[in-house]
């Protein structure tokens, strides 16, 4: 006995989906909006979220990494081993002093996505 003529019939295959550009370019849209998640946009078209990237380079939308503009500048940091003791703060707390002088506090609490939105606001020309 053959395992083909056990049961009704053989497994469904799914069917290859086809996509028109203008949904093509609506999801990718979407993908491309502040704190997207791009596995969360995919899962919500119920799509492969490398088919999301390979739609997102043929609109000419590449990764960061390979942004025209480059990478952000690496930046000189100094790390205090103990705040309290050298006047500078509190425990817990970090502070970054940006090139023009400005100054940003941010305690040990602070949610990170908060944080992301205040430098990547503060770099935007």
């Amino acid at each position: 006995m053959s395992l083909r003529n056990f049961g009704d019939e053989a497994p469904a295959r799914r069917k290859r989906r086809s996509w028109s550009v203008d949904k093509k370019r609506r999801i990718v849209d979407e993908s491309l909006e502040d704190g997207a998640s791009i596995a969360e946009v995919a899962r919500r078209h119920d799509l492969n979220a490398n088919q999301l990237f390979t739609w997102r380079r043929h609109f000419g939308f590449e990764p960061r990494d390979s942004d025209p503009n480059g990478p952000a500048p690496i930046l000189p940091v100094m790390i205090v081993a103990d705040t309290a003791a050298s006047g500078h703060g509190k425990p817990g707390q970090m502070e970054i002093v940006l090139t023009g002088g400005e100054r940003i506090l941010v305690w040990g609490d602070v949610e990170t996505a908060a944080l992301a939105r205040v430098l990547k606001a503060m770099v935007r020309p």
